[in-house]
Parts: C-alpha cells; structure tokens; sequence
C-alpha cells in the first residue's frame, strides 16, 4: 500500500504513452530518437513501482483499416495494427507485471489520440478505472509530447486530474518544427507542472519527510 493509500488521499499514477515499436526508429512512424527516452521512463517505472503507484501503459491497437490512416482519409500511414509486431511495447520498456495495460484506437471513425479514450481488457475505459481507484494526480511518459501525450494531458486537466509531464521522458513527432515545444506550453499553460528525475526525486523525499 502506497503512502497515499495509507492516508486516504487521491491516489498518483503513472501514465506510459504509447511506446510501441512502430512509433520508435524503425518503425511505421518513427520517431527520431524516440528510443532513448526509454531509459528515463525505466527509471520512473522503477521508483513508482517501488512505492507502490500504480502503473498504466496505453498503446495504439488499431484495426487494419480506420480513418486514422491516410489511405482512409487520414493524415498517417498505417501503424500499430492490433497483433502486429509494430503494435507491440518496444522490447527494452520494462513494465511491471501488475501494469494496467490500455488500448486505444480501436474505433474505425476515430483517430482516439487520448488515452482517456482508451479500455482496458474487460473493455473499461480509463476515466472509469481512475474514478474506481481514486487517481487524482498523473505523471505522463511516453509517445509523442505533440499528439497522445498532448491530447491525454488536456483531457485529465479537463477532469480536474493534477498533471505532471516528465519532460525527459517524452518525445514529439515535430511534423512542424516546434511543435513538442508549443505542445508543453500548452499544457503547462492549463495547469500542468512539468517534472524531471531529479526534480522526481526531490519531491518524493519531500513527502517521505512529511510522512
């Protein structure tokens, strides 16, 4: 049980965006340099976990055809297609065996870029599972600062979710240049705090101390 837990207070989570093989190098819609964040995200897993703080990791898990991709209409190629080697976890992310695993996508009609559109197995979507276990602050990694981590963090701002971008642990498409750097603004500009390891580190102790 979680310090949170043992206070009764809205509970923290860590949300792992999309860092599936086809959006790293090499893949349909790689993103250049999209691996080496995932070290960093390693680490917050680790920490997280370590405190018992409930991981979750949303992946794309289209199906073969949808207005998401430019051959129906859409702006991208085809991509992350369910049971695909592309739609898979990158190998080297290092996810807990007890994550909460998301998918989102699944609509034909939608591009579904937020992973508060996203289910879990049962088909329970993520507003839900964070109503259920009382999540009241997110910490977002993953794939790309520009679309699903931009569109997630909106969402939970919009929820009234504290939210927290781990800024060395995302990385942005760019189709624009600058665009990552205008995402965090943005988001920033909502509302959210964007946090390093170190910074991470110092706040954790802080509760530790407070405790």
């Amino acid at each position: 049980m979680s310090p949170d837990q043992q206070k009764g207070c809205p509970l923290k989570a860590l949300l792992v965006v999309d860092v599936q093989n086809d959006f790293c190098p090499g893949g349909a819609l790689g993103i250049k340099q999209a691996d080496k964040i995932i070290p960093a995200i390693n680490r917050y897993v680790k920490i997280f976990s370590a405190r018992k703080i409930p991981v979750l990791a949303t992946r794309d898990w289209h199906p073969k055809k949808t207005v998401h991709f430019k051959k129906y209409g859409g702006v991208w190629p085809e991509h992350c297609v369910k049971n695909t080697k592309g739609a898979r976890f990158h190998p080297k992310l290092r996810l807990p065996k007890n994550a909460i695993l998301l998918y989102k996508g699944i609509d034909p009609e939608k591009d579904s870029y937020s992973a508060f559109q996203a289910q879990d197995k049962k088909g329970v979507i993520l507003p839900a599972l964070i109503k259920k276990m009382r999540i009241g602050e997110l910490y977002i990694a993953g794939l790309a600062t520009d679309y699903c981590v931009r569109f997630t963090a909106k969402d939970a701002i919009r929820k009234r979710l504290k939210v927290n971008i781990l800024i060395d642990a995302v990385k942005g498409v760019d189709l624009k240049a600058g665009d990552s750097v205008k995402a965090v603004r943005e988001i920033k500009g909502l509302g959210a705090k964007s946090l390093t390891l170190t910074k991470l580190n110092r706040q954790l102790e802080s509760f530790r101390d407070s405790g």
